[in-house]
C-alpha cells in the first residue's frame, strides 16, 4: 500500500494522542504518588527536579542518535525507556524506596522522553516532504495541538477517577500499557520515510559531524538563534502559569478544600490546546510574517498574564485563562512550522532537541524565581512579574522575522 500525506498524519496524530494520554493520566496524582510513597514534600518536587535535570542533559545525545540512526529508531527506544522507568516508579511506590533510588529513575524518565522531542517532529516533517505533501505545515501541527488536547483532557481526568477507584499507582500501569501499544504501532506504521540514515559512518564520527552541523544550522542560523533565545522566556513562563493556576484560582474562590476548581483549570487548558490548535491556521493567515503572528500572540499573552495579576473575580480569572490558553495553543502549531523550515532535514531532529532544551532550561530558571515571587508578594504579582518576562522575548521573535528568510512568508505572500 502506497503511502500518501494522509496516512502520514493520521499516524503522526496517533502517535501524539497516545504521548499524551500516557503522559497526562498521571499527571493530577503525581504529587500524591510521590507522598504516598513516603517521600517528604521536599524529596517529591527533588524527584521532578531531577526530571528535568534527565531531560536537560539528554536532549542533544538522543537527538543525535534520531539523525544518525533513525527517528523510528530513537523513538521506539523511548517508549522502551519510558515503560521501564515508569515500571520502576511503580516498584519503588510499593516497596517505599529510598531517596537516591527516585533520583535516578527520575533522570531515566527524562531520558525516555528525550528520545521524543525531536524525533517525532522531525518524522512527521520529512515524511510529508517525501510523500507530496503540499499544504502548509500549521494545519497539520494544529490538528495534533486538538487531539493532544483531547487526550490530556481525557487523560488528566481520567488517571484522577482510576486512582480515586484504585490505588495512586494503577494509573502508572495504565501508563505502561500505553506505551507498550505505542511502541507496537510505531514499529508496524512509522518509517523512516525523506531521511535515511547514514549507518556507514563510525558513531563518534557521526556524532561529532552531526553535531557540528548542527550548530551551523541552530545558534549560527540568526533566524533560528533568535527564535530560540526567546524560547527559555516564553516557555518557562508558561510552564510556571500553568502550575500556578490551581493555588492562585483555589486563592481567588475563596475554599482551599475546593479541589474541583484544580480540576477545572486543568480541563479549561485542555480544551484551550483544543480550539487553539484548529486557530493556529486562521491566526497564520491574518499576517504574511510567521514572526509577525508570533510577536503578537506573544504579546497578548502578556497582557493575559497581567491582566491576572490585577483581577479578584474569579469568573474574570477563568475568561483570562481561557484567553491565555487560546493563544498560547494557535502559537505553537506556528512556531513548530517555522522552525521546521528553517531546518536542514539532516539536522532536524538534533536542532530540535536542542530548542526543546532551551525551552527546558527556561523551566528550571524561569519557574523558582517565579516562585519565589509569589512566596515574597502573592501569585497576583508572580504573574505581573511572568509577563513582563515574557514580553522581553518579542525583541528575539522580531529580530528573527527582520533576517527575511522566505520560511518566515504565508504561502503566496511577496517575497521581499
Amino acid at each position: 500500500m502506497a503511502v500518501t500525506p494522509r496516512r502520514v498524519e493520521r499516524t503522526y496524530l496517533v502517535l501524539v494522542a497516545g504521548n499524551m494520554l500516557a503522559t497526562s493520566v498521571i499527571w493530577g496524582i503525581n504529587t500524591l504518588f510521590l507522598l504516598d510513597a513516603g517521600l517528604t514534600n521536599l524529596e517529591a518536587f527533588a524527584a521532578n527536579a531531577f526530571f528535568t535535570l534527565g531531560m536537560v542533559v539528554f536532549e542533544i545525545p538522543t537527538g543525535v542518535v534520531a539523525d544518525a540512526r533513525g527517528r523510528r529508531t530513537s523513538y521506539l527506544l523511548g517508549t522502551v525507556v519510558l515503560a521501564v522507568s515508569t515500571l520502576l516508579y511503580y516498584a519503588l511506590w510499593v516497596a517505599h524506596g529510598p531517596f537516591w533510588l527516585w533520583a535516578v529513575v527520575s533522570v531515566l524518565l527524562g531520558l525516555g522522553f528525550t528520545f521524543f522531542s525531536g524525533a517525532t517532529e522531525a518524522w512527521l516533517v520529512d515524511a510529508l516532504a517525501a510523500t507530496g505533501y503540499a499544504g502548509e505545515l500549521e494545519t497539520v501541527f494544529g490538528r495534533a495541538q486538538s487531539v493532544g488536547g483531547a487526550a490530556m483532557l481525557v487523560g488528566a481526568v481520567g488517571g484522577g477517577v482510576l486512582a480515586q477507584a484504585t490505588s495512586l499507582g494503577f494509573p502508572f500501569l495504565i501508563r505502561v500499557a500505553a506505551l507498550l501499544g505505542l511502541t507496537v504501532v510505531a514499529a508496524v506504521a512509522m518509517h523512516d520515510l525523506g531521511f535515511t540514515p547514514d549507518r556507514s559512518v563510525p558513531a563518534r564520527e557521526a556524532v561529532r559531524s552531526i553535531l557540528r552541523s548542527s550548530v551551523e544550522h541552530g545558534l549560527g542560523n540568526p533566524p533560528v538563534r533568535w527564535l530560540m533565545l526567546a524560547a527559555p522566556l516564553v516557555s518557562g513562563v508558561g510552564i510556571y502559569a500553568f502550575y500556578a493556576l490551581q493555588p492562585y484560582l483555589l486563592d481567588l474562590y475563596g475554599d482551599d478544600d475546593a479541589y474541583w476548581v484544580a480540576g477545572l483549570a486543568a480541563a479549561i487548558v485542555a480544551g484551550s490546546r483544543m480550539a487553539g490548535g484548529l486557530l493556529a491556521a486562521r491566526l497564520r493567515a491574518l499576517v504574511a510574517r510567521r514572526t509577525t503572528a508570533l510577536a503578537l500572540a506573544t504579546t497578548a499573552s502578556c497582557v493575559a498574564l497581567a491582566s491576572l495579576a490585577i483581577t479578584r473575580s474569579f469568573a474574570v480569572a477563568l475568561a483570562l485563562v481561557v484567553a491565555w490558553g487560546l493563544v498560547e495553543a494557535a502559537t505553537a502549531p506556528i512556531r513548530q512550522a517555522y522552525l521546521n523550515d528553517l531546518i536542514p532535514s539532516r539536522q532536524r531532529a538534533t536542532v530540535l532537541s536542542f530548542d526543546s532544551l532551551m525551552a527546558s532550561s527556561g523551566g528550571v530558571v524561569v519557574q523558582p524565581a517565579l516562585g519565589r515571587a509569589a512566596d515574597l508578594a502573592g501569585y497576583g504579582t508572580s504573574y505581573a512579574v511572568g509577563g513582563l518576562v515574557q514580553l522581553a522575548a518579542v525583541p528575539f521573535l522580531v529580530l528573527s522575522g527582520r533576517q527575511h528568510h522566505p520560511a518566515d512568508l504565508r504561502a503566496g505572500a511577496p517575497p521581499r
